[in-house]
């Protein structure tokens, strides 16, 4: 796997993050609270990061962040 600037919890976090939104986004589950409690822990652990305090432009490393889990989480499905 190529080497990239973010720590792996860190984008663990952002993939666990998107898991959750999508799952939270169909309309037909039932367990939505659950889902929505694990969204805002996971938004916590995402926005406080301790990578955020090095990172040199934090917006666009978010963004970075958020287009390179979608990436990873695209090639594994495929």
């Amino acid at each position: 796997m190529d080497a990239t600037p973010f720590p792996d919890d860190l984008l663990q976090t952002q993939a666990a993050f998107n898991a959750t939104y999508a799952a939270l986004a169909a309309s037909h589950r039932r367990d939505t609270t659950a889902l929505r409690r694990r969204l805002l822990r996971l938004s916590v652990r995402l926005w406080w990061h301790p990578y955020w305090n090095t990172a040199h432009s934090v917006p666009a490393a978010r963004t970075q962040l958020r287009q390179l889990a979608r990436t990873r989480e695209a090639a594994r499905a495929a």
